[in-house]
């Protein structure tokens, strides 16, 4: 998608949805290129900024502070239980915006097509990005594609940036946790890392997990309306809550302790990250978010947080604690304290 191209002119034939692939001249800047973005994006990203055809988006500027977020989403497989890479590309770029506590506005979306990918299932990846764009309150604007030759991609892959607005009087940062705040979470963890693996290696399991992955706009709103004071929000995506942890602790100069036995995980999957040998902790989320908040404050954000579709099953899962050395430790089930360190390689490859 780019603006190079002129609005929509007569073709000798519409494009094959049914049976058609992306080919080399769909992103060669001529006419093949102008059908595809004519015929396939601009109808799905109906925007008055996007139907004018220029190389930018031109946007009225809103009151108070700007948030800006990028992500570039390579996830294997490209459809899996409860989303897709189309969906996740906004989920993921939203939810990083709304991390500050911003209200997502405007989305751009760079696709990166692979020469003799179906039309089928880029239209199938296009409408289901539109309707999470649609859910989530925020317009694609601006964007680009280019393909590249047979063999030297994986299908599809799609960077998007965000863009939104930040109130005066919310300072949410991952440097801003201090001993004695509270950690909750919004939800059970390692369904989306779990179901992308499940998919990639064929797994069946008696119940079937399906990815969180879901736009957390709506439920910050809520949850910074109701307690204001919270010092930091994150999304624990790649490395898990683990890494998201580690980070906090490392930027703020604390340390943290968490309980297992406060760890929303679903039997099944922790039954396949055993069978699998992973560790929850470790496992991508794309539908959760990481609160720390004063302790006195805690109650009331967990009960906001229960009161929302997105946040039914939160919990209060450890505190942060006065450790220069930025440590993060975790309270067994057997009574015991280990280490959560940061994650060696990589447990789950291309999960987003």
């Amino acid at each position: 998608m780019t603006g190079e191209h002129s609005r929509k002119s007569h073709y000798a034939r519409p494009l094959d949805m049914r049976r058609g692939r992306v080919e080399m001249a769909h992103g060669g800047g001529g006419r093949a290129m102008s059908q595809l973005i004519d015929e396939l994006f601009r109808g799905a990203f109906d925007h008055p900024a996007l139907q004018q055809g220029d190389d930018c988006a031109v946007l009225e500027q809103p009151n108070g502070r700007l948030v800006m977020a990028t992500d570039s989403h390579v996830v294997s497989p490209l459809f899996f239980p409860g989303g897709d890479i189309g969906s996740l590309a906004v989920h993921g770029t939203v939810n990083d915006v709304v991390t500050s506590g911003a209200k997502p506005l405007w989305l751009s979306a760079g696709f990166i097509l692979e020469e003799g990918f179906p039309l089928a299932d880029l239209k199938r990846i296009v409408d289901s990005m539109a309707a999470a764009a649609r859910d989530a309150g925020v317009v694609i604007v601006t964007g680009d594609t280019k393909v590249v030759e047979r063999g030297h991609g994986d299908g599809v892959f799609i960077n998007t940036t965000g863009v939104g607005v930040l109130d005066e009087g919310l300072d949410l940062s991952g440097s801003r946790a201090r001993p004695g705040d509270a950690i909750l979470v919004n939800g059970f963890l390692g369904d989306h890392g779990v179901a992308i693996m499940a998919s990639r290696e064929n797994l069946e399991f008696s119940t079937s997990i399906r990815s969180d992955s879901a736009s957390l706009q709506d439920l910050v709103a809520t949850m910074t309306a109701a307690a204001p004071e919270i010092h930091c929000l994150r999304d624990p995506t790649r490395g898990g809550l683990a890494a998201t942890l580690n980070e906090i602790a490392r930027q703020s100069g604390v340390g943290v302790t968490i309980r297992e036995a406060d760890i929303p995980v679903r039997e099944e999957v922790d039954a396949a990250c055993e069978l699998l040998g992973l560790d929850p902790l470790y496992v991508a989320n794309e539908g959760k978010i990481v609160a720390f908040c004063p302790a006195e404050s805690a109650p009331l954000l967990l009960e906001t947080m229960r009161a929302h579709p997105l946040g039914q099953d939160a919990a209060i899962i450890g505190e942060v604690v006065g450790d220069p050395n930025g440590f993060v430790e975790m309270e067994t089930a057997f009574g015991g304290r280990r280490k959560v360190d940061w994650i060696a390689g990589e447990q789950l490859p291309r999960i987003c």
